[in-house]
């Protein structure tokens, strides 16, 4: 591929892709973008591989602060090591705020998770804390959508739903492409991951001006000061549920994401390439 289209510019994302780009016997620049929201590097075998191979990017880029400072803990010091957080386009969800979802029936007070079905998004916690939320709050329903990535940790969220009796009032569905609208209906945003490297789904949240309910990881730290979000212990089922009972009394709230847009993320790549493109240009 990369003989085929003789990029100017190789922006390799996720380790194994990274390392696999610059085995290559090309010149080409490559920048390897790191958005793991653990520590590769606790391999062995991949931390020997970037090792050997992290001089041949001529930039290491890290969606979060995380991803640097792991690097320089297990890797070491580079010549180029940047942060540029992943960017939204607020436009899309913005479009949302205090109106309905055209031909989207949602209950009036639908609390959402969006995400992955692995222990790490924690659906169980938003399961237990929708619990005590239900006991003061009849009329809430919650909703859950996403990849079923890991089957055994999906069919437990099944089952305690099962459990606590509340299969009336809990969706558990799969991954939807209607997101912006999903938000739009909503009237709170649950996320209580256990690690994120820069969530994606957590600025879409943020843009729509839903309130949000998260965990108190540091990858959220940034939204701490924005109107209707609260960061909470979500593994503490009381704390998170009160904070989810709250939210749902909330109004929607216009959140100005500078630095965290799209067009943001699309400047900061485009200097990254233009530092390192411009000069094979000139000497050719």
């Amino acid at each position: 591929m990369v003989r085929q289209f003789r990029p100017d510019f190789i922006v390799a994302h996720a380790t194994l892709a990274a390392l696999y780009v610059r085995l290559l016997p090309v010149h080409t620049p490559i920048a390897w973008v790191m958005h793991s929201g653990v520590n590769d590097f606790e391999n062995g075998a991949l931390k020997r591989a970037e090792r050997l191979l992290s001089r041949r990017a001529r930039a290491i880029i890290g969606v979060s602060q995380q991803n640097i400072d792991d690097y320089l803990r297990e890797i070491g010091t580079h010549p180029s090591l940047v942060v540029i957080p992943n960017g939204v386009d607020a436009s899309q969800f913005a479009e949302h705020d205090d109106a309905p979802a055209p031909g989207l029936a949602a209950p009036a007070k639908q609390i959402v998770q969006l995400g992955r079905y692995i222990e790490g998004k924690s659906q169980l916690d938003t399961v237990r804390a929708f619990e005590r939320v239900v006991q003061s709050e009849p009329d809430a329903r919650l909703l859950l959508c996403g990849v079923v990535e890991d089957p055994s940790y999906h069919e437990a969220v099944l089952s305690l739903v099962t459990r606590l009796g509340l299969e009336s009032k809990v969706t558990v569905c799969g991954p939807r492409t209607d997101v912006a609208a999903i938000l739009g209906a909503s009237r709170v945003f649950a996320m209580p991951s256990r690690f994120e490297a820069q969530s994606i789904g957590f600025l879409e949240a943020l843009a729509s001006g839903i309130p949000v309910v998260a965990s108190r990881i540091p990858s959220f730290g940034f939204a701490s000061g924005f109107a209707g979000v609260s960061l909470v212990d979500t593994t503490d089922c009381e704390a998170y549920g009160r904070a989810l009972l709250n939210a749902l009394d909330m109004p929607r709230a216009k959140r100005q994401l500078a630095g965290y847009t799209l067009h943001d993320t699309a400047d900061r790549y485009m200097t990254i390439a233009r530092k390192f493109v411009h000069p094979l240009h000139v000497s050719a």
